[in-house]
């Protein structure tokens, strides 16, 4: 059964394993956000009241499992192997087919493992893995011009700067320019550089 296959989707890399979340992983998620609030808040759209509770992150593991059983998204998360210890998460998402054949990832990492390379090796697998089982042509990225770790680890892992959107998310609660990245399986691009 295809859908089976898919729900099993695992990603190994030399110390990751990247895997979808299943309801077992709130406490270990609730702790990991909570313990980082300060440091993720800054870089995403506000958090719900209950955006911590059990509820909330059931709703968020049966949304990822109707996104991957649509083949829309892959939403993974991070867990070191040498501990099991979850990490942080990154999703692949808004895949379309056809012409466009192109998706967006988007991430976050605990505060504690930030800035260790993990999220290179997790970017890194997901977008092999998307041009080469997914057969996806474009993997596209937008941050915050001023998160600079972010724009380091897409531009370490091979995307390239492509322009600036205006008002394009809404980030603690208004809307924020963000600078958009794009990775692509047939890249004659070059280096670009970042406005």
């Amino acid at each position: 059964m295809i859908f089976a296959r898919r729900r099993n989707i695992t990603i190994e890399t030399d110390r990751l394993t990247l895997r979808l979340p299943k309801s077992s992983d709130h406490l270990a998620w609730a702790q990991q956000r909570q313990a980082s609030a300060d440091f993720l808040k800054p870089w995403e759209p506000v958090w719900s009241k209950d955006h911590l509770s059990r509820k909330a992150f059931s709703n968020r593991v049966l949304a990822a499992v109707r996104s991957v059983d649509s083949g829309l998204g892959l939403p993974l998360f991070l867990i070191r192997r040498e501990d099991n210890l979850l990490l942080g998460a990154l999703t692949l998402d808004n895949i379309q087919r056809g012409p466009s054949q192109s998706g967006t990832i988007g991430y976050w990492i605990a505060q504690e493992f930030a800035r260790q390379g993990y999220m290179r090796e997790a970017v890194t697998a997901v977008v092999h893995h998307a041009f080469t089982q997914l057969d996806l042509s474009r993997i596209q990225a937008g941050c915050l011009p001023e998160n600079k770790a972010s724009r380091g680890v897409l531009e370490k892992t091979g995307f390239k700067y492509e322009g600036v959107a205006q008002s394009y998310l809404q980030i603690g609660g208004r809307w924020r320019t963000h600078v958009l990245y794009a990775n692509l399986r047939h890249d004659r691009r070059g280096r670009t550089g970042a406005g």
